[in-house]
């Protein structure tokens, strides 16, 4: 996924890596912690990166007495699947979408609500703050734990292979694939498109046959897609947020002492903080490759396009689903969205 800088990446970051798959060693059957940490992303994304460093980190810190063994790239599992392990307690720890979580926990999709966000900044301000606070007290109501700091995933932009979306008016009608997922078939109806939702394994057929012409999706992932041979255009429109909370069953990580337990979460956060670093760093290189590989890039009018959403009434019917206590908290750092 993130193969194009994967050399000099791994360079800056001191060439730390997984192996794939990631087996654990006598060692770590040895040791007195074992756990098992899954996630959805390939070996190369500076998740995966950051988080070789800080088991290494709370191995050493613990003298041992903890090894974690990571999983990368769905490796055990779909990502259902793998919520579901990590709420029995056959996986320990696994990373994940909020607006994923939200099939479990309504309120982890917050993060998610269309141009809420001006900047990455401000996102920050919401997640490390209040409103963060609040979506891992509602995942704690599922016996989950959620640490502190939420890793970057990046706003999402819409690429088409018709025209631009400049502002409001090239959306209507624009027939765009869009996970299947309730918050954004609601967002782009609102906005007059004709929304699709089709699984990320059937996307580039539906964009190549005509089924769509527009999807919306972060840098990294239309390049890993090679979406770029589909799409001739991609508006920055930074529409949506969404990041992957770091979550634990809460039996396994109540059963650790409070040393062992420390380490974990303080590097665990840690290596969140430095993958924020890491993505934004990236998506700059990417859009250099990605025009080279022919996608034509323009910033649209995004406050034209949040207007739409307020007067269509989008923000009003998701406040009432979230309640007003989140929302409140949400247009603490984002501002009034109604």
């Amino acid at each position: 996924m993130f193969s194009i800088n994967r050399r000099g990446f791994l360079a800056a970051t001191g060439g730390v890596a997984l192996a794939t798959p990631f087996i654990m060693s006598g060692k770590a059957r040895a040791a007195e912690f074992n756990f098992k940490f899954a996630n959805n992303l390939p070996l190369e994304h500076p998740l995966n990166v950051r988080l070789a460093q800080a088991v290494e980190r709370i191995r050493n810190e613990t003298g041992g007495r903890m090894e974690i063994a990571v999983f990368p790239n769905n490796q055990l599992g779909s990502d259902t699947d793998t919520l579901n392990q990590l709420r029995s307690g056959a996986v320990e720890m696994f990373t994940l979408s909020g607006i994923i979580l939200s099939t479990l926990v309504p309120a982890a999709s917050i993060n998610g609500v269309g141009f809420a966000f001006n900047d990455i900044d401000t996102v920050w301000k919401a997640m490390d703050g209040g409103l963060g606070a609040y979506v891992r007290g509602e995942i704690a109501k599922s016996r989950l734990y959620a640490l502190e700091n939420i890793f970057n995933n990046g706003f999402r932009q819409i690429t088409t292979s018709t025209t631009p979306i400049n502002g409001p008016a090239e959306l209507k009608g624009l027939k765009i694939r869009v996970p299947v997922s309730p918050l954004w078939t609601s967002m782009f109806t609102a906005l007059g498109c004709a929304p699709t939702s089709i699984n990320w394994n059937e996307t580039y057929t539906a964009l190549q046959t005509g089924v769509a012409d527009a999807q919306e999706n972060p840098l990294p992932t239309i390049n890993v897609g090679k979406l770029y041979e589909v799409q001739k255009y991609c508006s920055m429109t930074n529409h949506m947020w969404d990041g992957f909370w770091t979550l634990a069953n809460q039996r396994a990580i109540d059963a650790l002492p409070d040393d062992v337990r420390a380490s974990l979460e303080k590097n665990i956060n840690q290596a969140a903080i430095e993958e924020r670093a890491d993505i934004a760093e990236l998506n700059k290189t990417l859009k250099v490759d990605l025009e080279a590989k022919g996608l034509v890039f323009n910033d649209p009018d995004t406050a034209a396009i949040r207007e739409t959403l307020r007067t269509a009434g989008f923000y009003e019917e998701w406040r009432k689903t979230y309640g007003d206590e989140a929302w409140g908290l949400l247009e603490e750092s984002a501002g009034k969205l109604i």
